[in-house]
């Protein structure tokens, strides 16, 4: 049965393989050598083999992801990374209230009419063409990004509407921490000697929304990129991040809630990669994960 497992865990764990092999050290080499020997004698065993327990290859896979968990405690001195990136909207903080909502409600003065129903349906398409003007959509403030998505979703021009809007989500009334506590979690790392930082697609708004969510003493760098000139899943971004924080990506984590900003974009940089919201749910989580018990 184990090693039935260890065949359907190797394919399924490429990039386990690859950051091994990174990390340029005897023990890992010598770990990739040893899994790929058995899995090709496993492939043998499971194919003269006419019945499989998908309860113990389950059973098998969580030790494994323990067993691999483990190893890199034994690494990094009892934690598993020695960095935590972490994207921002979405994954940190979240709108307090609709972004369609908060639109028809400013735009009602200005002669806005469209039901929340069209004003979402309207900007998901405006945000998903092309932006023409630059390679970034962020770029310094972002403005006239953000100018183009306002009137392409609401029909509405109108540059005090437009100016109205823009500031209202640069306020903490725009925004709410996702986990009440993060604050306590954050603490728990610094403290465990994990290096924290903030990686998001975000205009050069990012660093007042964090300061008026009282938030952002509890990292050690921003690798916004507006600031950057990177936007995810693009590595540099992470990278950037990296270097901020004066670590190699192989020993940093990034947690968010974008399977190819956040997950394939850290994994293309060299990072492991944990989904928010399916691999992770809380902050608590995350820093258990880790090997930080809050």
């Amino acid at each position: 049965m184990a090693l039935m497992f260890t065949a359907k865990k190797l394919n399924l764990s490429s990039g386990l393989c690859s950051f091994l092999l990174r990390l340029g050290s005897p023990p890992a080499a010598e770990i990739v050598r040893e899994l790929s020997c058995m899995a090709r004698f496993a492939s043998t065993s499971a194919a003269a083999s006419e019945t499989v327990e998908p309860r113990g290859m389950e059973a098998a896979e969580i030790f494994a992801v323990k067993d691999y968990e483990d190893y890199r405690r034994s690494l990094y001195g009892g934690i598993t990374h020695k960095a935590l990136l972490v994207d921002a909207a979405g994954t940190l903080f979240v709108p307090s209230q609709p972004m369609a909502q908060i639109y028809r409600q400013i735009g009602e003065k200005y002669g806005v009419r469209y039901s929340e129903d069209e004003i979402l349906h309207r900007y998901r398409r405006a945000y998903q063409q092309p932006w023409g003007r630059s390679r970034l959509r962020y770029v310094k403030d972002g403005r006239p990004f953000w100018q183009f998505i306002v009137s392409c979703s609401t029909g509405c021009s109108d540059y005090q509407y437009f100016e109205e809007v823009y500031n209202y989500f640069s306020t903490e009334k725009a925004w709410h921490l996702c986990d009440p506590d993060a604050e306590k979690v954050f603490k728990a790392l610094k403290e465990a000697g994990v290096k924290l930082a903030v990686v998001s697609n975000f205009d050069t708004r990012l660093r007042p929304v964090l300061r008026a969510l009282k938030c952002d003493h509890w990292f050690d760098a921003l690798a916004v990129s507006a600031e950057v000139a990177a936007e995810k899943p693009n590595p540099m971004i992470f990278l950037k991040a990296c270097e901020l924080l004066d670590v190699k990506p192989e020993d940093a984590v990034h947690v968010g809630d974008d399977r190819r900003n956040d997950v394939w974009g850290a994994r293309d940089a060299g990072c492991d990669a944990w989904l928010w919201g399916s691999d992770v749910h809380s902050f608590k989580e995350v820093a258990n994960r880790i090997g930080v018990q809050v």
